[in-house]
């Protein structure tokens, strides 16, 4: 329900969440008005609800500004003012020349959940609005041109998982953001201008900046149909879920085998389907186009034949349908890194010193050598599967593939979903879940919704 009016209690912005478990919430407060009247509404809400649940207020100085240190400090005097923890991470290092709002972002998150696990949480509180939701929408469907898919419209979701771990909670998508200034204006505390904002060097501020000088309608059928939107992708993710469930299997690591009467299945959810899997069998940190997807799966009902799409060979036989990472434009040897995300299929994770270690693909030569008697899929595909897997390599020497659960040499490769290994939308959760299941990657934790929304995701 959207809210235009701010009264004294909160609940209604905070009742589809559960926090109650989490030993503490952070927050991010830039000092802008929605960040903090997210403060104070949280402040009030655990207050009320869940007084032993701690909250911080962490500020995330970008260092682009002259004034952002300053600001920063400023932030802190307020949160001091009320009696709430906080701090302040200074995003360090070289800044891109070009696309510095996606680069900035992914730095904050990443600087913010970083704080959440010092404070022994998993989620953080983001002050997103409807205003920020009418505009993502607006702005995604300017780029959509026709046929194109049309996921995006459903724009930001109540909950998003962050790097597998953590969650991004967005209390305020249901309320405006005058009705949270008129909020502040009551508790009379003022807010900080980013300048930032009003930078229409940028698509964001551009956009905010026509619908401030447009009426209300805009925005209200902008909220309606991310509604409609999100509700149809949550149906189709339920659909493509059961057809994973259903026809997919993973004979041998790295390869993805599904049933030929996957063809005769409904073509929407059969589409998005085979999209996911494509994306997860070649590492894809977006679900390949849909038009070239609708291409391979009217192919698939009609002949056998060989294809590459996202990073991904398909290759349709009698005995089913199969699905591996190309050969080609795998990473160059590296050291491994704790936390790297190898080629889009592997989140490693390393306890000792890998200095003297080189992780680099198997090879054709050294996956020879792993191969069983029983797998269930032809063996020169389980051969080409496991030749693009991660390698551990020392002095030239093969020690190992990575696919396995088990750490070799202090390192280990644990298999993600790769379009939904950075952020993973509320909407998707039930696609994703079942397809980490598929390839034995981790599942996505409960969401911090009440019990009858986590139910159901």
């Amino acid at each position: 329900m959207l809210t235009t009016r701010i009264d004294t209690d909160p609940l209604p912005l905070f009742q589809t969440f559960d926090f109650a478990q989490r030993r503490a919430l952070v927050a991010a407060v830039s000092g802008g008005s929605d960040s903090l009247a997210l403060l104070l509404l949280t402040k009030d809400w655990l207050a009320r609800t869940a007084p032993d649940v701690r909250l911080v207020a962490v500020t995330v100085d970008h260092a682009l500004r002259p004034g952002s240190a300053g600001e920063a400090r400023q932030v802190a005097r307020i949160c001091a003012r009320h009696g709430i923890s906080h701090r302040i991470l200074r995003w360090t290092g070289p800044k891109p020349a070009t696309g510095i709002p996606a680069a900035g972002r992914l730095a904050r998150y990443r600087l913010l959940a970083e704080a959440a696990r010092l404070e022994g949480t998993d989620v953080i509180l983001t002050g997103h609005t409807a205003d920020d939701q009418a505009e993502t929408v607006l702005m995604r469907a300017g780029r959509l041109a026709e046929k194109q898919d049309a996921r995006g419209l459903a724009g930001m979701a109540t909950v998003t998982l962050f790097e597998g771990e953590t969650w991004i909670a967005r209390p305020l998508l249901g309320a405006r953001r005058e009705a949270l200034r008129d909020f502040l204006r009551n508790r009379h505390e003022d807010w900080l201008d980013d300048p930032t904002n009003a930078n229409e060097t940028f698509e964001r501020p551009r956009m905010r900046a026509a619908l401030d000088r447009d009426d209300d309608r805009r925005i209200a059928t902008a909220l309606a149909d991310a509604a409609g939107a999100a509700h149809n992708r949550r149906r189709l993710g339920e659909e493509a879920a059961a057809l994973i469930r259903t026809h997919a299997t993973y004979p041998c690591p790295g390869l993805i085998r599904l049933a030929p009467d996957f063809a005769k299945a409904a073509p929407d959810a059969a589409v998005y389907a085979l999209r996911i899997l494509l994306g997860a069998a070649g590492g894809a940190s977006h679900l390949p186009d849909l038009a070239r997807a609708q291409t391979v799966f009217a192919r698939i009902a009609e002949e056998r034949f060989c294809a590459t799409l996202s990073r991904t060979v398909i290759d349709a036989r009698k005995q089913g349908i199969f699905l591996r990472r190309e050969a080609r434009h795998l990473p160059a040897p590296a050291t491994p890194v704790e936390g790297a995300v190898w080629d889009g299929r592997f989140r490693l994770h390393v306890t000792g010193g890998a200095q003297d270690l080189t992780l680099t693909p198997t090879g054709m030569a050294a996956a020879k050598t792993q191969e069983t008697d029983a797998v269930a899929a032809p063996a020169s595909l389980a051969r080409a599967a496991r030749a693009t897997l991660p390698g551990l390599w020392r002095e030239g020497e093969y020690l190992g593939g990575l696919e396995a659960p088990v750490s070799l040499h202090g390192v280990s490769g644990a298999p993600v979903v790769g379009p939904w290994a950075l952020f993973l939308p509320g909407f998707d959760l039930a696609p994703a879940a079942v397809t980490a299941g598929l390839i034995g990657a981790k599942s996505p934790p409960p969401p911090p919704l009440a019990g009858h929304i986590a139910s159901k995701a």
